[in-house]
């Protein structure tokens, strides 16, 4: 490069989903050449549409449109599909580890962090073995299969107690993601159980289990019990202010009392900050998160 010349600012953006790719997509739109190079680093080649997972878990959209290919809109970035392990941001140096085990380390002039939440896990018995999360197209198409293999298998048993295990579906959490995850799987089903001559839509057992006094927080609370009601006239459960206790081998114990047999179990309870943070020099709060100003940027 000629003497004197400017060097472009090195832009790196940990995190390749709604934030980081739309914030690339911004800097690419404006930044002229040569003004400054943005390197993207996520473990998933593609950014996922979260809200629509329900939709694609129950067959009404195609998996493909809920996931955005990065290097396909990011053609002006540089796309890395790996791991941020460690930053050191006085360093201005951040640790990345690829799919294939390789370690490299990235030097950046500014640092955009949006590396997102992870799926909050609680020390409840049986959890690690029993829960299937619901953040990614891999876990959304699983479920997917998961449900419909459980109705080839009631289908196919002539014993009561594993038919009815087999047909119980539990969702713990009772957010926006639970209750949507819920109704579009149960509504896929009760279709598909049609095509089983000895089985109906009576024979299925549909759980929702949530802590608090409420569900869907992020509506109104008339909202929330209108949705309630709702469920309810569909046959399915409903378990205000109840808590999990053990879920251990499928037999499912909630601290009301209530003990029932599931092979389904769906873990929407929360997210928690991603402790790669946890590995960094960034000030975080109490809660693991990063601590920033109203205009998102890193305090200090």
């Amino acid at each position: 490069m000629a003497k004197g010349k400017k060097q472009p600012k090195r832009i790196l953006i940990v995190g390749g989903g709604y934030v980081g790719l739309y914030t690339a997509l911004g800097l690419q739109r404006k930044l002229r050449s040569l003004e400054a190079s943005v390197t993207v680093v996520d473990p998933q080649p593609h950014m996922t549409y979260q809200p629509f997972l329900p939709e694609a878990a129950a067959g009404s959209i195609e998996p493909r449109h809920v996931v955005v290919p990065l290097r396909k809109v990011l053609r002006r970035c540089h796309v890395i599909t790996g791991r941020v392990t460690k930053i050191e941001h006085a360093a201005r140096t951040a640790t990345v580890e690829s799919v294939d085990g390789h370690v490299d380390t990235v030097e950046y002039d500014v640092l955009i962090s949006a590396l997102g939440s992870i799926s909050r896990l609680l020390p409840i018995p049986g959890l690690a073995e029993q829960g299937i999360g619901f953040k990614t197209v891999g876990e959304a198409i699983y479920l997917r299969n998961h449900v419909l293999s459980r109705l080839d298998l009631a289908s196919s048993t002539e014993d009561p107690e594993l038919r009815r295990k087999l047909l119980s579906f539990l969702v713990i959490g009772g957010g926006y993601a639970g209750v949507e995850a819920l109704a579009e799987l149960e509504d896929m089903a009760r279709y598909a159980i049609r095509y089983y001559p000895n089985l109906s839509a009576k024979d299925m057992r549909w759980v929702l289990v949530e802590a608090t006094g409420r569900i869907m927080p992020e509506v109104s609370a008339k909202m929330g019990v209108y949705t309630v009601k709702v469920l309810e006239k569909r046959g399915i459960e409903v378990y205000l202010d109840t808590r999990v206790k053990t879920l251990e081998n499928g037999h499912i114990v909630l601290d009301d009392g209530t003990e029932f047999d599931a092979d389904t179990v769906i873990w929407t309870a929360g997210v928690k900050a991603n402790p790669v943070l946890q590995q960094t020099d960034l000030p975080l709060d109490s809660r693991g998160r990063v601590d920033c100003t109203a205009e998102l940027q890193v305090k200090g």
